[in-house]
């Protein structure tokens, strides 16, 4: 059965929307800044991608709305966005048992870091009851199944700045399996706050703001100092084809394969020989029956960390051989959305093939001769391929590749 994505949720430092954030892609509309004076994470980050204030009335109400983390809202506006932009509405257009809910991201420990301040400085009374459901892992997928009565499969998935392109690769399995005829997938972080930014800022991996922050983000260039954290959420609708065709969807591209490997090497680093990105994107190939030369497009993982960019090219090399298929990172103008990074790049590529358009890696000034690719730079490139692949790897060795194709008919 095949998995077509038939609506997008994306609030990310690009835009909010399908149009907005691609256009922004496109075009180098960089999301990237100086954080306010007034942020929390002021002083800890010098350069962030940062989204508006989201009131927490606007998506709950009672008491539960002062410890509601930023992951719940943000998951909440796109779920809303998403189920729109399918033309979905639960009950009506699919059988509430048979709609699925996966939403990955680290949880809401920006809730439990002003909790556990407030119990030092005030004592057990501090703490709110409401905690737990405030901020626990689940709590995404949860408060959207509460919201519009989905009574089918419901996850969370916590593999890391993986997450998002798993929930993915799940729910087209989901789908493949018969098990729903539509999930809703993908993730929502907001990690912009002083411990989160602080251990990251300690372990070398964050890049510069310098002059220009919007120039901070540097993936495959000789001089790229680390990624930029950035805070966003982007869900997805994915419909079994037969369901989406009898309701007049067409969808903006499907999945067509998906690949999960583990690195099984280190906590923090990834494998240098490329191996198990490769066999995952290996995977992904095989599970839609396509051949390396029919994939024209990566839009690869590229955080714009030392290690990690030249061990992408690496597995690259040893899928399509070195230069043989056209790159870009996206992460150049969003930042590193950590789980949500995936879903965000999935949608990117499915828009991609959809407009016939690559985005390009913007601040690609000096390629690394380390990260040898047929590198997209600055201006976006015309594409009529099929199939293009993108790329997610976690902590812990989490290596997600999503294969996705083109539909046969264009949305309208």
């Amino acid at each position: 059965m095949t998995a077509v994505i038939t609506g997008m949720g994306l609030f990310t430092p690009a835009g909010r929307g399908a149009d907005a954030t691609f256009d922004a892609l496109s075009a180098g509309k960089s999301g990237l800044a100086r954080l306010p004076e007034n942020h929390p994470a002021a002083g800890c980050l010098e350069v962030a991608g940062v989204l508006p204030d989201v009131d927490a009335r606007s998506v709950a109400s009672g008491p539960e709305t002062k410890v509601l983390d930023r992951i719940v809202l943000l998951a909440l506006l796109t779920a809303a966005d998403a189920l729109a932009d399918a033309g979905i509405e639960v009950g009506r257009d699919v059988d509430p048992e048979r709609i699925a809910v996966i939403v990955g991201g680290v949880g809401g420990m920006s809730t439990m870091e002003r909790q556990v301040l407030a119990r030092a400085e005030r004592g057990r009374v501090a703490v709110n009851p409401y905690l737990l459901t405030g901020i626990l892992p689940n709590m995404p997928s949860a408060r959207i199944a509460i919201r519009y009565g989905i009574r089918g499969y419901s996850s969370s998935v916590g593999t890391a700045c993986a997450s998002g392109a798993q929930a993915v690769a799940d729910a087209a399995r989901l789908i493949r399996a018969g098990e729903a005829d539509v999930v809703l997938c993908g993730a929502s972080e907001a990690p912009l706050f002083p411990t989160f930014a602080d251990a990251f800022g300690n372990g070398k991996a964050l890049a510069r703001g310098g002059d220009d922050p919007t120039a901070s983000s540097r993936p495959f260039d000789r001089r790229r100092g680390g990624f930029v954290l950035a805070e966003g959420a982007a869900l997805l609708v994915l419909e079994r084809a037969e369901h989406a065709a009898a309701r007049g969807a067409t969808g903006y591209a499907e999945v067509a394969g998906y690949g999960v490997t583990t690195d099984a090497y280190h906590p923090a680093a990834p494998r240098p020989d490329g191996t198990g990105a490769a066999t995952a994107m290996r995977r992904a190939l095989a599970g839609g029956g396509v051949r390396p030369d029919q994939v024209g497009y990566v839009n690869a993982h590229g955080t714009g960390t030392k290690l990690g960019d030249v061990a992408e090219t690496t597995a690259l090399a040893q899928v399509f051989g070195v230069g043989g298929v056209p790159v870009s990172s996206t992460k150049a103008l969003t930042g590193h959305l950590l789980g949500a990074s995936g879903v965000l790049e999935a949608a990117a590529t499915a828009l991609a093939l959809g407009r016939g358009l690559l985005p390009p890696t913007y601040n690609l000034d000096d390629p690394d001769p380390q990260c040898p690719a047929d590198h997209i730079r600055s201006v976006p490139r015309p594409t009529d391929t099929p199939y293009a692949l993108t790329n997610s790897f976690g902590f812990g060795g989490q290596n997600v590749s999503l294969l996705i194709g083109r539909v046969a008919r264009p949305r309208e």
